[in-house]
């Protein structure tokens, strides 16, 4: 097993597809542009399900949402799927297994005690000295609290972040000063340059927990998936980071207002519910309430932008000590490394911020970039998925996997096209004010939503609108592409599982 590959899968968490270099945003990532210059870009990526917890399954097990049963947030993912999932399957190749950062592969605030070890209400029964197994991971070092729209509690109610922020008994009051603004001054609620020092912010600890862990002497190879869990909102960066972009300069959507007329009913039913506003959540603090329901203002959405472009670039350099390490220790060439994300960000798309049941593409496609052993170099813009991961690295690595909902994406590297990629999200009214079967497939050039419990959707042809201004559902001329396209969608297919139950929001 010494000269198999080593390793490393890299996520953030809510980054669009177009924040990366090279994609046409004044925004500035050279760490993750060294991995694509050696490697594969993969321009139409998407997402599985556009919220945390489904999408992040699905890249753990690479099926889809309605077949690992994650059908959103609030729904705990089977540990024996989670077994068959990456970690597992390495693990048991003989590989050392490791997961750094935000998991959140069981939900965080529940209505009672779950056992996980993400839960608020169970986590005081993992002492500090836990570590794992975890989700089919060896070893584990994770967030409990990865975002600030939370309150802080103190241990026995951390797990290994907190832990190091509580270092002197100050975790309390490092988070609340994570929450204190510093100048320049913002006024949106989802957006604030903080008082925290960048070293106490979990990006600069999951990069430092990832060198620890490359600093390891091990006898076999390793599997690691580091999530980094911004930029995530509430949006929030120290200096230098918080005012890196001039928010003058940053990159404002060219239409950003509402626009709900021209949509499917669900765009406002979604908007104008009350229920998204009357969940209970205890862990919430100071501020029950995060969502964004008040119109953008240009100045508030320059702000967001420029410290979410900020978030980025904290990253990024992390990324680049990450590589710098691998490269002096001359393990680079010999791992696979890959960057991605769970779901992207609406970022004024349309009027709109944060994320829900309107898949534009800011919110739907997410970067994709890898380099290493077995990957070619190149450009590609067949649609495909972060739930290919799975079965691309047993490829590469040359292991038997279970069959799963994705495919290798040694095919696009080869130079094969596909059809469409998948995205099924089941949106239930209790947690998002609509009740929705809401399936996606997004091919090179097209993007077709529907509900299969009304009919209604939407269809956009992105080659000559790429802002998807113009519903085509209902255009005779478009017809024969939407049917088309909603062939493509099961109603039923083989290896789909019941809903997993709700225990939580999020």
């Amino acid at each position: 097993m010494t000269s198999a590959p080593d390793i490393l899968l890299i996520t953030t968490d809510q980054q669009r597809g177009d924040c990366i270099s090279g994609s046409g945003r004044r925004l500035r990532t050279p760490n993750i542009d060294r991995i694509a210059a050696r490697g594969a870009r993969f321009d139409t990526c998407i997402t599985p399900h556009p919220m945390c917890q489904p999408a992040r399954a699905s890249i753990l097990t690479g099926k889809l949402p309605y077949s690992h049963g994650v059908r959103d947030n609030g729904r705990n993912l089977d540990p024996a799927l989670a077994e068959e999932g990456m970690g597992g399957l390495f693990a048991r190749a003989g590989y050392d297994t490791r997961f750094i950062g935000k998991a959140h592969l069981s939900t965080h605030e529940t209505f009672a005690p779950t056992g996980a070890a993400e839960c608020y209400n169970s986590v005081a029964d993992y002492g500090d000295d836990w570590t794992g197994p975890y989700m089919g991971f060896d070893r584990v070092e994770l967030t409990l609290r990865p975002h600030h729209h939370c309150g802080w509690k103190d241990r026995p109610h951390t797990l290994h972040y907190e832990t190091f922020l509580d270092q002197g008994g100050q975790g309390g009051a490092r988070w609340a000063k994570a929450k204190e603004q510093v100048p320049p001054l913002t006024t949106h609620k989802q957006v604030w340059r903080s008082a925290l020092e960048e070293d106490w912010f979990s990006t600069a600890w999951v990069g430092d927990r990832t060198i620890d862990m490359l600093e390891e002497e091990r006898d076999g190879p390793l599997m690691s998936w580091v999530s980094f869990p911004d930029p995530h909102p509430p949006f929030l960066a120290a200096a230098p980071w918080a005012t890196m972009y001039d928010p003058a300069q940053v990159d404002l959507p060219p239409h950003r207002a509402l626009d709900l007329d021209r949509r499917p009913w669900w765009h406002r039913a979604f908007l104008e519910s009350p229920a998204r506003r009357n969940q209970k959540r205890p862990h919430a603090g100071d501020q029950p309430y995060w969502g964004n329901d008040e119109p953008l203002s240009d100045k508030d959405l320059r702000d967001v932008i420029a410290v979410y472009y900020g978030m980025i670039s904290a990253i990024d350099q992390q990324i680049g000590r990450i590589l710098d390490h691998l490269e002096a220790a001359g393990r680079l060439e010999n791992t696979i490394v890959i960057f991605t994300s769970d779901h992207g960000e609406w970022l004024g798309d349309h009027g709109l911020l944060l994320k829900g049941p309107m898949l534009y593409d800011g919110l739907l496609r997410v970067p994709l970039v890898m380099a290493g052993p077995g990957i070619r170099q190149g450009r590609f813009d067949a649609p495909v998925s972060t739930l290919d991961l799975r079965a691309t690295l047993a490829d590469l690595c040359g292991l038997s996997a279970s069959e799963d909902d994705g495919r290798s994406l040694t095919d696009v590297l080869g130079g094969a096209t596909r059809d469409v990629a998948h995205n099924e999200w089941e949106v239930d009214a209790a947690r998002s004010g609509v009740d929705l079967d809401l399936r996606t497939v997004r091919s090179a050039t097209h993007r077709l939503s529907v509900d299969l419990k009304s009919g209604a959707g939407e269809l956009y042809d992105l080659t000559v609108d790429p802002h998807e201004m113009f519903n085509l559902w209902d255009e005779a001329l478009a017809a024969t592409q939407r049917d088309r396209l909603v062939a493509m969608i099961a109603a039923e297919r083989p290896g789909m599982i019941p809903a997993a139950p709700r225990v939580g929001w999020h």
